[in-house]
C-alpha cells in the first residue's frame, strides 16, 4: 500500500519546474543516485506566475496541466507518484516541511530573474532548517559560465559564441554520443529510489482559475526528414519545414540533449537553432537588465511612437502587408508563428511603425505557446536592432519582398489572409519607403542623443 501524504516520511524531494519528464532528467538522476533517502517528486502550480496571466484559456496552463497528468501516470507506473501542490512556492515549502521530514531538495537550474529570486528564498528557508538545496543543469547544453571568451567574459555576438560552443562540445569526445555533453542521464535505471506512494489529487484547471484551451499541441515526435531538410525548408512558412518543438523545450517534456544529438547527425542548421537557445539563455543570465531595457542601453534613447491604433492593427493582422498580417493571424489563432515570419512582424512593428519593441515582446509573451523569456526577449531586441546582433540597426525587412522570396505563391498568406487580393483588404497603414527613412532618422537622432 502507498503511504498517505501526511505521514512523516524522511525524504529527498525532487522539484520539477521546466523539466516535465522522468527520462534523461539531470536533477532527478542526481537525486536518485546521490540521496540515501527515497525521492518524492514534486510540482507546484505557482500562483506568482499564474496570477500574471491575462487569459483564462491560456494555452500554456493547459499544456502544463496535461504534462503533469502524463508525468504523474509515468511515476505511477514505477510504483510512485507526483506530489502536486498549488500556491505561493515559499508557503508551499513551509507546509511541506511540516508534513515531511525533508532531508534534502534537488532541482534543475532556471536562470530567469523571477526563478532566481524564488529559488534563493526556498534555499534560504531550507538551509535555516539545516536542509540542503541542490540545483543542476538540464534545459540547455551549455549554461551561463560554460562558454566564455578567453578573458572569462561572456560572448555577446552569436557567431563567435557558436564557434566556441562547438569547440567545447567536441572537447570531450564520446564514441557513442559524439560528446560527453550529449550523453543522456539514465534516470529510469534508478526508479527504485523513488518513494513508494499512491497518487494524490491534481488540481483541476478550474481550481487553478483557468479553462481548457481550444488549441491543439504539437507532437514530441518529428519526422526525420523535417530535420534532414531543415536548412532547405525552414524559411518557407507554407511548408512543414520546422519541428514545432519549442513548447516541449520550454517545459522540458523532451530532452535537449537527445534532440541536439539527433541534430548533430542530421542537420547542422537545426543544431544552430539549439545553440541560439543556449546563447540567449546565457545573455539573460549575464545581462538581466535586458528584461527591462535594451541590451545596448544607448538604444533606450530612441523616441518610440505610442500609436495605439497602429498597434491594434498590427495585433489583429490588419496592417495591409499580407505577410505581416498572416503571421499575426496565425499567432492569434494557434499560439504559434513561423520563425521567419516572426522576424518580419517584429521588424515591422519596431522599424515600420516605430512602436516600442517591449509592446511586441509582451504581446508574444501573452500568446506564444512556446514563449521563453530569454529567446523571446533576444529575438525582439535582435529585430529592433538594440540587442546582441552584430549587424547595424539599419537592417529593415521589406515585408513585400520577404513575401515574394519566402511565400512566392502566397500559399501561407492565402491560408491566413484569404481576402488579401479583395477590395475590402486594408491598404498599407504606412508606406515602406517613408517608414524606412523615418526609422533611420529616428534611430540616428536617438543614438546621437545617447
Amino acid at each position: 500500500m502507498g503511504k498517505n501524504e501526511g505521514s512523516k516520511d524522511a525524504v529527498a524531494i525532487f522539484w520539477h519546474r521546466r523539466d516535465l519528464r522522468i527520462e534523461d532528467n539531470a536533477g532527478l538522476y542526481e537525486a536518485l543516485t546521490q540521496s540515501s533517502y527515497p525521492v518524492l517528486p514534486l510540482f507546484i502550480f505557482d500562483r506568482q506566475i499564474l496570477d500574471k496571466l491575462v487569459d483564462e484559456d491560456d494555452s500554456r496552463v493547459s499544456f502544463i496541466h496535461d504534462a503533469i497528468k502524463t508525468l504523474a501516470a509515468a511515476y505511477q507506473s514505477h510504483g510512485s507518484s507526483l506530489l502536486v501542490k498549488h500556491g505561493q512556492p515559499l508557503e508551499v515549502w513551509e507546509r511541506l516541511l511540516e508534513q515531511y521530514d525533508v532531508k534534502e531538495v534537488f532541482t534543475n537550474h532556471d536562470f530567469e530573474p523571477y526563478a532566481i529570486k524564488r529559488d534563493a528564498s526556498v534555499k534560504a528557508l531550507l538551509e535555516e532548517r539545516g536542509r540542503r538545496f541542490q540545483s543542476f543543469k538540464d534545459h540547455v547544453i551549455f549554461e551561463k559560465n560554460e562558454v566564455l571568451k578567453a578573458d572569462g567574459t561572456p560572448y555577446t555576438v552569436f557567431t563567435p559564441y557558436k564557434r566556441r560552443w562547438l569547440e567545447k562540445l567536441r572537447s570531450r569526445e564520446d564514441a557513442k554520443y559524439v560528446s560527453f555533453y550529449l550523453k543522456p542521464y539514465p534516470t529510469e535505471q534508478h526508479v527504485d529510489g523513488l518513494l513508494s506512494m499512491s497518487q494524490g489529487t491534481i488540481p483541476t484547471l478550474a481550481e487553478l482559475g483557468f479553462t481548457r484551451t481550444s488549441l491543439s499541441f504539437p507532437s514530441t515526435s518529428v519526422a526525420q526528414r523535417v530535420i534532414k531538410e531543415y536548412d532547405q525548408k525552414r524559411d518557407f512558412p507554407a511548408l512543414t519545414g520546422t519541428s514545432r518543438l519549442g513548447v516541449h523545450f520550454r517545459f522540458g517534456t523532451i530532452s535537449i540533449r537527445a534532440k541536439a544529438l539527433k541534430a548533430f547527425h542530421l542537420n547542422q542548421t537545426f543544431l544552430s537553432e539549439l545553440i541560439w537557445r543556449d546563447f540567449y539563455a546565457q545573455i539573460l543570465a549575464h545581462f538581466p537588465h535586458v528584461v527591462e531595457g535594451a541590451f545596448r542601453p544607448k538604444y533606450d534613447h530612441i523616441q518610440w511612437r505610442s500609436d495605439e491604433a497602429d498597434f491594434e492593427a498590427w495585433c489583429n493582422g490588419q496592417t495591409g502587408y499580407p505577410l505581416v498580417d498572416a503571421g499575426m493571424r496565425e499567432l492569434n489563432a494557434t499560439g504559434y508563428m513561423h520563425n521567419r515570419v516572426r522576424m518580419v512582424v517584429a521588424s515591422f512593428l519596431t522599424k515600420h511603425l516605430l512602436l516600442p519593441w517591449q509592446w511586441g515582446e509582451q504581446y508574444f509573451a501573452r500568446l506564444l505557446m512556446d514563449f521563453d523569456l530569454a529567446s523571446n526577449n533576444g529575438g525582439w531586441q535582435w529585430a529592433a536592432g538594440c540587442g546582441t546582433d552584430a549587424a547595424p540597426y539599419f537592417r529593415i525587412f521589406n515585408p513585400t519582398s520577404q513575401m515574394k522570396k519566402f511565400d512566392p505563391k502566397a500559399e501561407y498568406v492565402r491560408k491566413w489572409v484569404p481576402e488579401y487580393l479583395e477590395s475590402d483588404y486594408p491598404r498599407p497603414i504606412v508606406d515602406h519607403k517613408f517608414a524606412r527613412e523615418r526609422c533611420l532618422e529616428r534611430y540616428k537622432v536617438g543614438l546621437d542623443r545617447a
